[in-house]
């Protein structure tokens, strides 16, 4: 009767969880961003999975990679999406499908144009997963003095790093690294003078 019980009150609340599940894709679907892309990992050992699409759409699963890499190489793709699954892990350590699929939503949100703006991108998602294990560790400052500042001072490191890899995105790929510098001529005739800089009467 126990047991019954409880494979009532799963099938419940296996609807209710799929319910919320459509109501929530349906709604960013609705909006004007599509859904990202997403994997599923067959697990091959405890280091590495092997990516697979979810629905069985291969071909337009594959053709979605490629934009979301900004690329229209197939061996780019395979390449950085067994690099995505050996570098973005969760804090407990193992292979994480639900890790792999954040990192492809940061990378596909960030809309590289080729494949150097994608390889940055790529590891500012990974510097961002690693920022993020090494806070989680840290754990509000509990362990040895000297355990706390190292892993302190590994995530001030990961942070800087993911900021200047932000930067370089923003000034020097996107916008080409171009400064604007405004040259001014200033004529003084014989016997005039002239004064440059801020003068306040």
């Amino acid at each position: 009767m126990a047991s019954f019980a409880c494979q009532e009150f799963c099938k419940e609340l296996d609807m209710v969880m799929s319910k919320k599940l459509t109501q929530i894709t349906t709604s960013v679907v609705a909006g004007n961003r599509p859904a990202p892309v997403r994997v599923r990992l067959r697990r091959i050992n405890c280091n590495y999975a092997q990516p697979y699409p979810p629905d069985g759409q291969a071909f337009e699963w594959w053709q979605r990679l490629k934009n979301a890499f900004g690329t229209a190489s197939s061996a780019f793709v395979d390449a950085s999406l067994q690099q995505v699954t050996a570098a973005a892990r969760l804090p407990t350590g193992g292979i994480s499908e639900i890790a792999v699929n954040a990192t492809l939503a940061f990378i596909e949100s960030a809309q590289p144009k080729d494949e150097v703006e994608s390889a940055l991108v790529i590891q500012m998602a990974c510097t961002h997963a690693a920022a993020m294990a090494v806070l989680g560790r840290l754990g509000g400052g509990y362990g040895t003095d000297r355990n706390v500042a190292a892993k302190a001072s590994a995530a001030s490191r990961l942070l800087r790093a993911y900021a200047a890899q932000l930067e370089a995105l923003r000034r020097r790929l996107r916008t080409g690294g171009s400064q604007f510098v405004r040259v001014e001529h200033v004529h003084v005739n014989e016997g005039g003078q002239a004064v440059i800089g801020n003068v306040k009467p």
